[in-house]
């Protein structure tokens, strides 16, 4: 029994803290312990044994209790969680607890509304490939280590050739981790995965209880279970002999994490596979602009899929001036929606707003009303009636008169999906419609139980936010309607055109993926613009020609690497001041061709009543502008009022 414990805590910046070991335990590396930490007892992450301290014994405290009865991560779940601190300016504890489960011990918890393994028929039996599909296969089993994307339009078999791919690395002796961006989202991948490698499956998502995902987590590091399905935080499952990892919908901002460690599991996949001599596997029917870029210049494999398997064919797009409408459905749209339910199909409605309609407005003094604690516009939700703003939960009743002036001149501007469902079903009275979005959603099987409907015919017309948008397969859909695609267009963030052209396509791609006769709506208010123009044609090369050209003269990645640093204060003036003094100290540490762009308020300046401001570093290189942040970050005091926030290659400057 080692005498003297190094435990990691969940703080920022805080390396391994000594304590001795007092209990009659031998090996406890890997295993979680109950100590105490400043006023109160915390659980920590024991990464080290020794026999020696350099520290007095008594300064040292003592370990109160042992959590584990087994390890639950070993030394290479250390050494990825060093990389990921130094990686993403956050602290080594706070890294690993970001990659394990969270439950203090296992249960017989019972099962909440989740897709289960042991629920679900094993089907084994592989499908024929086609041409491509064989080609593409050959190439990423043909070496043992290396990456490649699997690029194709939604229907032309990115699923099985994954899977297949699976079962040969699995042949060979090793693990698989297979990444979807959201696993409510993407139940059908789900799905096809379990049913193909049965219990020797598992999926850990955010559905789980704690327990469960515990149970889960020790199945794979047993070895019981050697492919795993799951969302960003499964990239860290401890597979056994790990040599295969999956990156479905790599273009999905959700693979990014919002809270520290900032990591991107694209990033954190490939280090693995670097390490430990794995094959990185992404696909996409839009890939991510610097994941094209890097298939242009030969640094990763491009395998293109072309046709459509079930006999589909990309589908027709008409662009609709909606200068010219008055209404949220289009009278080309309302048309394309009763030809196809009479031809005994369905229809896709997609609008990336919740709500009835997104801001009130006095026409007699021009005033919005404002959420009190963010900055951002109150959404009005007719079924509440009530106004909400969706960052932080802020509600408050509508006015009948406008609160600064006292007109009765007031009204609504905007629509959301409320809005939309109430106009569809005036339009279609004889169409049965599904609403999915956080609202109607919000109860645990809503989900599944509207997917299922509509599935199954018992729904003619599914409208919703991005739940319609990314990994459902529905054969009898013909028409899809963009109801406003310029939403993330307006943004004023460098992906914006990326994250609509993606948007655009991937919605589009919902119709016509079993016939050839799938019609699609582009309803915009900005119809000459040339991302509404190249992704009503599916045009990607043109597209990310384009994209790459405005990136190159704006200096935006993948031709530099950015840090975006956020100061956020509940106290006026205070996280101003910080990144003031952050940016007069950090600029004389910058390499040379390194900016700095601020400090500046976020365009999202005010969020749950905290005030923030950013700083922007951009870079040619990032290590040497990763070094020189570091060294400032490290130097730097923020007042206790203030967070300081580093973000290494930020997906959103929001």
């Amino acid at each position: 029994m080692a005498e003297y414990l190094e435990v990691l805590f969940d703080v920022p910046r805080l390396g391994a803290l000594s304590y001795r070991n007092d209990e009659a335990r031998s090996g406890a590396l890997g295993r979680r312990v109950s100590a105490p930490f400043g006023r109160r007892e915390a659980v920590g992450y024991v990464v080290g044994e020794s026999d020696s301290c350099a520290l007095p014994d008594g300064q040292l405290k003592r370990i109160t209790r042992t959590l584990d009865e087994e390890p639950l991560f070993g030394l290479e779940s250390v050494e990825l969680a060093r990389w990921l601190a130094g990686m993403y300016f956050c602290g080594q504890g706070e890294a690993l607890a970001a990659m394990l489960p969270q439950a203090r011990k296992e249960s017989r918890e019972a099962k909440g509304a989740s897709i289960e393994v042991e629920d679900i028929e094993i089907c084994p039996a592989p499908l024929a490939l086609s041409g491509e599909q064989k080609a593409a296969l050959e190439r990423i089993t043909r070496d043992r280590a290396g990456t490649q994307y699997l690029y194709g339009l939604t229907g032309t078999g990115k699923t099985e050739v994954f899977l297949q791919a699976a079962e040969a690395t699995l042949a060979e002796g090793r693990g698989v981790i297979y990444l979807v961006p959201e696993i409510a989202l993407t139940g059908q991948v789900v799905e096809a995965t379990a049913r193909r490698f049965g219990e020797s499956c598992a999926v850990l998502h955010s559905r789980l209880t704690p327990s469960r995902k515990l149970k889960e987590w020790r199945r794979i590091l047993r070895g019981e279970a050697r492919v795993v399905v799951g969302a960003r935080s499964a990239v860290f499952a401890p597979v056994r002999e790990l040599g295969l990892i999956v990156i479905d919908e790599e273009h999905e901002a959700t693979y990014k994490s919002g809270s520290a460690p900032r990591y991107h599991a694209r990033q954190v996949a490939m280090r693995r596979a670097s390490i430990e001599g794995a094959r990185v596997v992404m696909g996409s029917a839009t890939p991510s602009v610097e994941a094209w870029s890097l298939m242009d210049s030969g640094a990763m494999g491009r395998l293109p899929l072309t046709r459509r398997l079930a006999g589909g064919a990309p589908p027709a797009v008409r662009i609709v001036d909606m200068r010219l409408e008055s209404g949220p459905i289009s009278t080309a749209l309302a048309d394309s929606v009763r030809a196809s339910h009479a031809q005994g199909r369905q229809s896709i409605l997609f609008l990336n707003r919740r709500g009835f309609s997104y801001f009130f407005r006095c026409n007699s003094c021009a005033t919005e009303l404002r959420c009190p604690n963010c900055s951002v516009s109150l959404t009005y939700h007719k079924d509440r009636n009530s106004l909400v703003c969706h960052y932080c939960g802020y509600r408050a009743a509508p006015p009948s008169v406008c609160p600064e002036c006292g007109s009765l001149d007031v009204g609504w501007s905007g629509f959301g999906t409320e809005r939309v469902e109430e106009e569809a079903a005036r339009l279609f009275p004889d169409m049965r419609i599904r609403r999915l979005d956080a609202d109607s959603t919000s109860r645990v099987g809503e989900l599944e139980s509207a997917l299922s409907d509509f599935r199954e015919g018992r729904a003619d017309i599914l409208l919703g936010t991005q739940m319609v948008a990314k990994g459902l397969n529905f054969p009898k859909v013909k028409t899809v309607g963009v109801v406003l695609a310029d939403t993330s267009l307006n943004l004023p963030d460098f992906r914006a055109a990326e994250r609509t052209f993606s948007l655009v396509v991937q919605v589009a791609g919902r119709a016509g993926r079993f016939t050839p006769d799938g019609e699609v709506i582009l309803q915009t208010y900005r119809p000459d613009s040339p991302v509404m123009r190249l992704a009503a044609a599916a045009d990607a090369d043109a597209f990310y020609a384009l994209e790459l050209e405005a990136r190159r003269e704006l200096g935006f990645p993948p031709f530099a690497r950015m840090i975006r640093i956020v100061f956020r204060s509940k106290e006026k003036g205070r996280a101003a001041a910080a990144a003031k003094d952050f940016a007069l100290r950090a600029a004389p540490l910058l390499p040379a061709g390194a900016e700095l762009l601020g400090p500046a308020e976020c365009p999202l300046g005010m969020v749950a009543g905290t005030i923030r401001w950013q700083i922007i570093l951009r870079s040619p290189e990032l290590g040497p502008l990763h070094r020189a942040v570091g060294v400032a970050l490290a130097a730097f005091k923020a007042p206790s009022s203030v967070r300081v926030e580093p973000d290494v290659d930020p997906v959103s400057l929001m």
